[in-house]
């Protein structure tokens, strides 16, 4: 794939980005240098590559999943017109 310089008039509008005539040439080679590198990682072989978080191994830091009830319920109800065992009481509003 290429870039031509209409497409790269049309990036930097999009971009919000000022760009001079004189620019266009040079932004065009930049652009299409980055789409040819990512072309050329397409063609690596990445069958049997686990995902990875980080370049270093490492274990991802997990806290243990409970259910609680934050420890502060009377807090959050505190202000709501009723309430029962820490539940908000609403009218019914269907019949």
């Amino acid at each position: 794939m290429s870039v031509d310089a209409t497409t790269v008039r049309r990036i930097a509008h999009l971009a919000r980005i000022a760009v001079t005539e004189a620019e266009v040439p040079h932004l065009q080679g930049e652009l299409n240098a980055m789409l040819a590198f990512v072309e050329q990682l397409s063609e690596v072989n990445v069958d049997g590559v686990e995902p990875m978080t980080s370049v270093t191994p490492m274990e991802m830091k997990k806290r243990p999943d409970l259910v609680n009830d934050g420890e502060i319920a009377d807090a959050v109800v505190r202000n709501a017109p009723e309430t029962q065992d820490h539940f908000f009481l609403v009218p019914k509003v269907v019949e």
